[in-house]
């Protein structure tokens, strides 16, 4: 095998690995979504987040980490749609936030 083909699958390797790894990210953000509804007492909508952004930064230690914002829709009365965002540091959620919606009692 030569170098070039060598280089070419080593790219695709990482590529299948990077893709995988971005879907369990993905699961664990909608997890956190969902989890955050339950929490508020409110409906998770669709039961799915997309993905807004991702970028390089550094962690608390130094460390560069994948940062990916993910954004899904919630509702308090069934009949609006509001937004939610969830803060993905690498694979540990650092936050969610929901915009302000109406307590029904």
């Amino acid at each position: 095998m030569d170098f070039v083909s060598l280089l070419a699958l080593l790219v695709l390797a990482a590529l299948g690995w990077f893709w995988m790894h971005s879907l369990r990210i993905l699961e664990i953000a909608r997890e956190a979504g969902k989890s955050g509804c339950l929490r508020d007492e409110v409906q998770f909508l669709d039961d799915t987040v997309a993905s807004t952004s991702m970028s390089l930064i550094r962690d608390s230690s130094g460390r560069r980490i994948v940062r990916r914002s993910y954004r899904f829709e919630f509702s308090e009365t069934g009949d609006s749609r509001r937004e939610g965002q969830v803060i993905m540091l690498g694979d540990r959620v650092e936050s969610v936030t929901m915009e302000p919606y109406q307590i029904l009692e």
